[in-house]
């Protein structure tokens, strides 16, 4: 995999990926930043989000559940000083469907986080990472 990150002047850069997608990062504006993007931290919160995502939806079809939607609603917590590593991240799911299994529902957070989601397994090595979940009916 390969990924290319240009400065974009300021605190500004755009990341391009081998399949051609495009992604503005930006600083804050007391580094200055003009707001032009998200902050590398919320790229990386938002890599777990969707790889963990992905499996979860994956894992839900194919055990052929009726899943309709599905949110990820993450909260991390930073360390104090630098570098402001995550120190703990919480990964709540609203998981939307018809007659959705509580069981397997639960499985498949379980599943993604323990064997197919690489982005949360590597991050797991060195952050506390919790996940629940709801099912909304629908």
């Amino acid at each position: 995999m390969d990924l290319k990150v240009k400065w974009d002047g300021g605190v500004s850069f755009l990341a391009t990926s081998e399949t051609g997608h495009n992604v503005m990062m930006d600083g804050p504006e007391s580094l200055g930043g003009k707001n032009k993007g998200m902050r590398p931290m919320e790229l990386l919160l938002s890599g777990v989000g969707g790889c963990t995502s992905f499996d979860v939806v994956t894992i839900l079809k194919k055990s052929r559940q009726d899943v309709l939607d599905c949110e990820a609603i993450i909260t991390a917590k930073r360390a104090e000083d630098i570098p402001k590593v995550f120190t703990d991240i919480h990964i709540h799911f609203k998981v939307s469907g018809k007659n959705l299994s509580q069981k397997t529902v639960g499985r498949a957070i379980e599943l993604s986080a323990t064997k197919y989601c690489s982005a949360s397994i590597m991050l797991g090595q060195s952050v506390n990472i919790t996940h629940d979940f709801e099912i909304i009916e629908g």
